[in-house]
């Protein structure tokens, strides 16, 4: 008698909720840095992750609030942790100018421009603006804000922020020679005494 030579049915793929929303995260948050918010579609970003464009409403409840849940998945409160306002201007050049140490260092350098480039894409759509604005205040001003004395505290914190940005920017993204070309210890000591002004008092 003949026997079949047809290979056995393969048992279903166990479905793992949380890597399936980490792997649309992950999708929405290129797709974000690449594209403006408005550019950006559910169906695009579901053929990329590899799931039905219905799955991502159901995580995550609309295009708006998988836009806030990118921009708040990434938030380290660890950045400024130790650091009081006398040693604000010098990490926050750092945060700018300096490599990762290994790998892992390099990863979450990326994550944080990636995170970056997201806000910059965003800035031309009123909803996306809007919730990214409330991301700035939370998980930039804010910190900077609590280490400050005196008066005008948020002003200085968004001044420096400001600087931060243009920096970055400027370094980061355009590749600007005259900043990417030249001794980087002389370009971070020339930040730190930017940001000084930017958020001494007075």
């Amino acid at each position: 008698m003949a026997t079949s030579s047809a290979p056995p049915a393969r048992a279903p793929r166990e479905r793992n909720a949380a890597a399936t929303r980490q792997a649309i995260l992950d999708v929405a948050r290129r797709q974000f840095a690449r594209e403006s918010y408005e550019n950006v579609g559910l169906r695009e970003m579901g053929r990329e992750a590899g799931v039905d464009p219905a799955l991502i409403c159901r995580y995550f409840g609309s295009k708006e609030a998988l836009f806030r849940e990118v921009l708040h998945a990434d938030h380290d409160e660890s950045l400024l942790d130790g650091v009081d306002a006398a040693g604000l201007p010098a990490r926050l050049a750092a945060l700018i100018i300096d490599k990762g140490k290994d790998e892992e260092d390099l990863e979450q350098q990326a994550a944080k421009m990636e995170r970056l480039f997201v806000i910059l894409r965003s800035a031309s759509s009123p909803n996306a603006s809007a919730i990214a604005s409330a991301a700035i205040n939370e998980d930039f001003i804010a910190p900077i804000v609590t280490r400050l004395d005196g008066e005008e505290t948020r002003m200085r914190a968004s001044l420096a922020l400001s600087v931060m940005i243009g920096s970055i920017v400027v370094r980061n993204m355009m590749s600007v020679s005259s900043l990417c070309e030249v001794d980087q210890g002389r370009v971070r000591a020339r930040l730190t005494a930017i940001l000084e002004k930017a958020l001494e008092e007075g």
